[in-house]
């Protein structure tokens, strides 16, 4: 089975957005955002997607390793002709 480069963009961009989601999270109500994002809590909304990114990711990586389980599983059956 080969490298699967889903897995680690994935985990990367879940990390990275659960932590700026968060910092999001605990900056809301901050000033800072009224002065330079026109009011849009960014970091919030963009850890929210980095956070759906990395969950998509993974979802594919873990498809994709299924899917060659049963592949490899098909080709050791003796019924294959």
């Amino acid at each position: 089975m080969g490298f699967d480069i889903r897995l680690p963009i994935g985990m990367m961009f879940s990390v990275f957005g659960v932590l700026v989601a968060g910092y999001g999270a605990a900056t809301r109500g901050n000033e800072m955002y009224a002065r330079h994002s026109l009011g849009i809590n960014v970091n919030l909304w963009w850890g929210i997607a980095m956070l759906i990114f990395g969950a998509g990711m993974l979802l594919l990586a873990r498809r994709g390793v299924v899917a060659a389980r049963s592949v490899h599983k098909n080709l050791k059956s003796p019924n294959v002709k």
